[in-house]
Protein backbone atom coordinates (compact mmCIF):
# COMPACT_ATOMS: atom_id res chain seq x y z
CA UNK A 1 0.00 0.00 0.00
CA UNK A 2 1.38 3.59 -1.08
CA UNK A 3 0.58 6.89 1.17
CA UNK A 4 -2.19 8.71 -0.28
CA UNK A 5 -3.75 12.59 0.36
CA UNK A 6 -7.48 12.53 0.78
CA UNK A 7 -9.59 13.92 -1.37
CA UNK A 8 -10.02 16.41 1.13
CA UNK A 9 -6.55 17.90 1.50
CA UNK A 10 -5.96 17.32 -2.28
CA UNK A 11 -9.03 19.45 -3.23
CA UNK A 12 -8.10 22.09 -0.87
CA UNK A 13 -4.63 22.41 -2.74
CA UNK A 14 -2.34 19.92 -0.32
CA UNK A 15 0.34 17.84 -2.09
CA UNK A 16 2.10 14.89 -1.07
CA UNK A 17 5.57 13.34 -1.42
CA UNK A 18 6.30 9.89 -0.04
CA UNK A 19 9.71 8.02 0.61
CA UNK A 20 10.64 4.45 1.26
CA UNK A 21 13.19 5.97 3.62
CA UNK A 22 14.36 9.52 5.08
CA UNK A 23 16.94 11.19 6.91
CA UNK A 24 14.11 14.05 8.53
CA UNK A 25 11.13 14.81 7.24
CA UNK A 26 11.27 18.17 8.92
CA UNK A 27 14.88 18.80 7.30
CA UNK A 28 13.69 18.19 3.57
CA UNK A 29 10.72 20.07 4.44
CA UNK A 30 13.23 22.69 5.41
CA UNK A 31 15.09 22.22 2.38
CA UNK A 32 12.35 22.27 0.09
CA UNK A 33 11.16 25.69 1.20
CA UNK A 34 14.97 27.49 0.93
CA UNK A 35 14.62 26.05 -2.54
CA UNK A 36 11.11 28.31 -3.19
CA UNK A 37 8.35 25.26 -2.45
CA UNK A 38 5.43 26.94 -1.79
CA UNK A 39 4.22 24.91 1.09
CA UNK A 40 1.11 22.72 1.48
CA UNK A 41 3.50 20.39 0.84
CA UNK A 42 2.99 16.66 3.42
CA UNK A 43 6.85 14.50 3.04
CA UNK A 44 5.99 11.02 4.76
CA UNK A 45 7.81 8.26 5.37
CA UNK A 46 7.62 4.88 7.17
CA UNK A 47 11.56 5.21 8.19
CA UNK A 48 13.09 7.74 8.89
CA UNK A 49 16.99 7.62 9.85
CA UNK A 50 18.05 10.88 11.74
CA UNK A 51 14.45 12.18 13.01
CA UNK A 52 14.63 14.42 16.14
CA UNK A 53 12.02 15.56 18.88
CA UNK A 54 11.98 18.74 20.81
CA UNK A 55 15.32 19.96 22.78
CA UNK A 56 17.79 18.32 19.82
CA UNK A 57 16.56 15.08 21.08
CA UNK A 58 16.64 11.84 18.62
CA UNK A 59 13.09 10.70 17.31
CA UNK A 60 13.70 6.83 16.49
CA UNK A 61 11.19 5.98 13.29
CA UNK A 62 11.72 2.34 12.79
CA UNK A 63 9.95 0.80 9.47
CA UNK A 64 6.66 1.00 9.61
CA UNK A 65 5.90 3.61 12.05
CA UNK A 66 5.04 7.34 10.36
CA UNK A 67 7.23 10.22 9.61
CA UNK A 68 5.40 12.97 8.49
CA UNK A 69 5.83 16.37 7.84
CA UNK A 70 3.91 19.23 6.68
CA UNK A 71 5.83 22.36 5.14
CA UNK A 72 3.78 25.55 5.23
CA UNK A 73 5.53 28.11 3.39
CA UNK A 74 4.88 32.16 3.31
CA UNK A 75 3.66 32.92 6.94
CA UNK A 76 4.38 36.16 8.26
CA UNK A 77 2.84 35.87 11.94
CA UNK A 78 5.56 33.82 13.71
CA UNK A 79 3.51 34.15 17.27
CA UNK A 80 0.56 32.96 15.47
CA UNK A 81 1.89 30.39 13.91
CA UNK A 82 3.83 28.65 17.29
CA UNK A 83 -0.36 27.29 17.57
CA UNK A 84 0.16 24.62 14.99
CA UNK A 85 1.57 22.18 17.07
CA UNK A 86 -1.91 22.45 18.78
CA UNK A 87 -3.55 22.34 15.50
CA UNK A 88 -1.21 19.12 14.77
CA UNK A 89 -2.27 17.60 17.92
CA UNK A 90 -6.14 18.20 17.16
CA UNK A 91 -5.68 16.70 13.70
CA UNK A 92 -3.76 13.48 15.03
CA UNK A 93 -6.31 13.39 17.73
CA UNK A 94 -8.64 12.92 15.56
CA UNK A 95 -7.15 11.04 12.73
CA UNK A 96 -6.66 8.33 15.39
CA UNK A 97 -9.87 8.11 16.60
CA UNK A 98 -11.26 7.29 13.03
CA UNK A 99 -8.49 4.37 12.34
CA UNK A 100 -8.67 2.63 15.28
CA UNK A 101 -11.39 0.73 16.14
CA UNK A 102 -13.94 1.95 19.19
CA UNK A 103 -13.00 0.58 22.52
CA UNK A 104 -11.86 2.25 25.25
CA UNK A 105 -7.48 3.11 26.81
CA UNK A 106 -8.59 2.46 30.77
CA UNK A 107 -5.63 1.77 32.09
CA UNK A 108 -2.34 4.03 32.75
CA UNK A 109 0.81 2.52 33.07
CA UNK A 110 1.53 5.11 35.25
CA UNK A 111 -1.53 4.36 37.48
CA UNK A 112 -3.62 7.80 36.83
CA UNK A 113 -7.21 7.13 36.39
CA UNK A 114 -8.32 7.45 33.31
CA UNK A 115 -12.45 6.86 33.89
CA UNK A 116 -14.01 8.93 31.62
CA UNK A 117 -10.95 10.08 29.19
CA UNK A 118 -11.06 9.89 25.31
CA UNK A 119 -8.51 6.77 23.97
CA UNK A 120 -6.37 9.45 22.65
CA UNK A 121 -5.31 12.22 25.15
CA UNK A 122 -2.84 15.51 24.27
CA UNK A 123 -0.17 15.99 26.78
CA UNK A 124 0.81 20.07 26.76
CA UNK A 125 2.47 20.78 24.24
CA UNK A 126 3.38 18.94 21.48
CA UNK A 127 2.16 15.00 22.09
CA UNK A 128 0.05 12.24 22.24
CA UNK A 129 -0.98 10.11 24.21
CA UNK A 130 -3.10 6.41 24.81
CA UNK A 131 -3.24 5.44 28.21
CA UNK A 132 -1.35 7.79 29.75
CA UNK A 133 1.57 6.44 27.51
CA UNK A 134 3.28 8.44 24.51
CA UNK A 135 2.13 7.73 21.36
CA UNK A 136 3.27 10.05 19.09
CA UNK A 137 5.36 13.67 19.15
CA UNK A 138 4.60 16.66 17.44
CA UNK A 139 7.95 19.28 16.58
CA UNK A 140 7.65 22.57 14.99
CA UNK A 141 11.01 24.09 13.13
CA UNK A 142 10.71 27.52 11.34
CA UNK A 143 13.20 29.06 8.66
CA UNK A 144 13.10 32.83 7.51
CA UNK A 145 12.90 33.18 3.15
CA UNK A 146 14.78 34.78 1.64
CA UNK A 147 12.16 36.41 -0.07
CA UNK A 148 10.49 37.49 2.95
CA UNK A 149 8.26 35.84 5.66
CA UNK A 150 9.22 32.01 7.04
CA UNK A 151 8.11 28.51 6.85
CA UNK A 152 7.22 26.54 9.33
CA UNK A 153 7.63 22.25 9.07
CA UNK A 154 5.50 20.72 11.51
CA UNK A 155 6.25 17.29 12.03
CA UNK A 156 4.63 14.43 13.05
CA UNK A 157 6.09 11.17 14.20
CA UNK A 158 3.58 8.19 15.24
CA UNK A 159 4.46 5.04 17.05
CA UNK A 160 2.81 2.74 14.69
CA UNK A 161 3.95 -0.86 14.44
CA UNK A 162 6.98 -0.35 17.40
CA UNK A 163 7.76 1.79 20.07
CA UNK A 164 11.11 2.79 22.32
CA UNK A 165 11.64 0.94 25.28
CA UNK A 166 13.74 1.86 28.38
CA UNK A 167 12.44 5.83 28.28
CA UNK A 168 11.71 7.74 31.26
CA UNK A 169 8.38 7.89 30.85
CA UNK A 170 5.74 5.13 29.55
CA UNK A 171 5.07 4.61 25.51
CA UNK A 172 3.10 2.98 23.44
CA UNK A 173 2.30 1.97 19.86
CA UNK A 174 -0.82 1.06 17.60
CA UNK A 175 0.35 -2.08 17.78
CA UNK A 176 0.44 -2.47 20.98
CA UNK A 177 -2.60 -1.08 21.67
CA UNK A 178 -4.08 -4.00 19.20
CA UNK A 179 -4.73 -2.20 16.22
CA UNK A 180 -4.06 -3.00 12.38
CA UNK A 181 -3.93 0.60 11.42
CA UNK A 182 -1.15 0.90 9.01
CA UNK A 183 0.83 3.93 8.91
CA UNK A 184 -0.96 4.96 4.97
CA UNK A 185 -3.97 4.36 6.96
CA UNK A 186 -3.44 6.88 9.34
CA UNK A 187 -1.90 9.32 6.80
CA UNK A 188 -4.81 9.37 4.73
CA UNK A 189 -6.89 10.06 7.81
CA UNK A 190 -4.78 12.98 9.10
CA UNK A 191 -4.37 14.48 5.66
CA UNK A 192 -8.38 14.74 5.83
CA UNK A 193 -8.85 15.81 9.69
CA UNK A 194 -5.55 18.65 9.29
CA UNK A 195 -8.04 20.11 6.34
CA UNK A 196 -10.66 21.01 9.10
CA UNK A 197 -8.84 21.64 11.86
CA UNK A 198 -6.59 24.16 10.02
CA UNK A 199 -10.13 25.60 8.84
CA UNK A 200 -11.05 26.09 12.34
CA UNK A 201 -7.68 27.43 13.09
CA UNK A 202 -7.43 30.29 10.21
CA UNK A 203 -4.11 31.38 10.47
CA UNK A 204 -4.70 32.55 13.79
CA UNK A 205 -8.06 33.92 13.90
CA UNK A 206 -9.55 30.94 15.52
CA UNK A 207 -7.33 30.34 18.49
CA UNK A 208 -10.31 30.75 20.67
CA UNK A 209 -11.60 27.31 18.88
CA UNK A 210 -8.39 25.93 18.96
CA UNK A 211 -7.72 26.08 22.34
CA UNK A 212 -11.10 25.03 23.51
CA UNK A 213 -10.95 21.95 21.39
CA UNK A 214 -7.87 21.04 22.67
CA UNK A 215 -8.48 21.10 26.45
CA UNK A 216 -11.44 18.40 26.00
CA UNK A 217 -8.74 16.61 24.93
CA UNK A 218 -6.34 17.79 27.47
CA UNK A 219 -4.24 14.64 29.39
CA UNK A 220 -3.56 15.71 33.35
CA UNK A 221 -6.32 18.55 33.52
CA UNK A 222 -7.10 19.25 37.13
CA UNK A 223 -4.85 16.19 38.18
CA UNK A 224 -1.31 16.70 39.70
CA UNK A 225 2.00 17.32 37.80
CA UNK A 226 5.31 18.58 37.73
CA UNK A 227 7.24 21.04 35.52
CA UNK A 228 10.82 21.14 34.74
CA UNK A 229 12.15 24.13 33.94
CA UNK A 230 15.81 24.62 33.26
CA UNK A 231 16.61 21.83 36.72
CA UNK A 232 14.03 23.62 39.06
CA UNK A 233 10.62 21.51 39.33
CA UNK A 234 7.15 23.20 40.08
CA UNK A 235 4.65 20.99 41.60
CA UNK A 236 0.64 21.51 41.42
CA UNK A 237 -2.57 21.17 39.82
CA UNK A 238 -2.82 21.72 36.11
CA UNK A 239 -5.59 24.34 35.79
CA UNK A 240 -5.38 24.99 32.02
CA UNK A 241 -4.20 26.51 29.29
CA UNK A 242 -4.67 30.06 28.70
CA UNK A 243 -5.36 32.35 25.75
CA UNK A 244 -1.88 31.82 24.15
CA UNK A 245 -1.96 28.22 24.55
CA UNK A 246 1.04 28.52 27.50
CA UNK A 247 0.50 26.08 30.73
CA UNK A 248 -1.20 27.05 33.98
CA UNK A 249 -0.28 25.40 36.95
CA UNK A 250 -1.52 26.15 40.27
CA UNK A 251 2.29 25.24 42.59
CA UNK A 252 1.68 24.08 46.08
CA UNK A 253 2.39 26.97 47.76
CA UNK A 254 -0.82 28.09 46.13
CA UNK A 255 0.69 30.48 43.55
CA UNK A 256 0.33 30.46 40.16
CA UNK A 257 2.56 30.10 37.58
CA UNK A 258 2.32 30.38 33.49
CA UNK A 259 4.45 28.37 31.86
CA UNK A 260 5.75 29.19 27.73
CA UNK A 261 7.77 25.82 27.56
CA UNK A 262 9.08 23.10 29.81
CA UNK A 263 8.57 19.19 30.43
CA UNK A 264 5.01 18.63 31.93
CA UNK A 265 4.63 14.68 33.87
CA UNK A 266 1.63 13.17 35.42
CA UNK A 267 1.53 10.31 38.61
CA UNK A 268 4.48 8.08 39.23
CA UNK A 269 6.36 10.10 36.74
CA UNK A 270 5.89 13.39 38.00
CA UNK A 271 6.81 12.31 41.78
CA UNK A 272 9.87 11.10 40.78
CA UNK A 273 10.69 14.64 38.09
CA UNK A 274 10.28 16.17 41.45
CA UNK A 275 13.26 14.28 43.15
Amino acid sequence: MSFRLAPSAANAGYRLESFASVGSTNALALERARAGDPGQLWLVSKKQEAGRGRRGRAWATPEGNLAATLLLSGLSDLKSAAALGFVAGLALGEALDAVVPAGSVSIAPDGADLAGKGRFELKWPNDVLAGRAKLAGILLESESLATGGFAVAVGIGVNVVAHPEGLPYPATSLAALGSKATAEDLFLALSDAWVDVAALWGEGRGLAAIRERWLRRAAGLGSEVAVRLDGAVIRGIFETIDTECRFVIRAQDGRRHTIAAGDVHFGAVASEAAQ
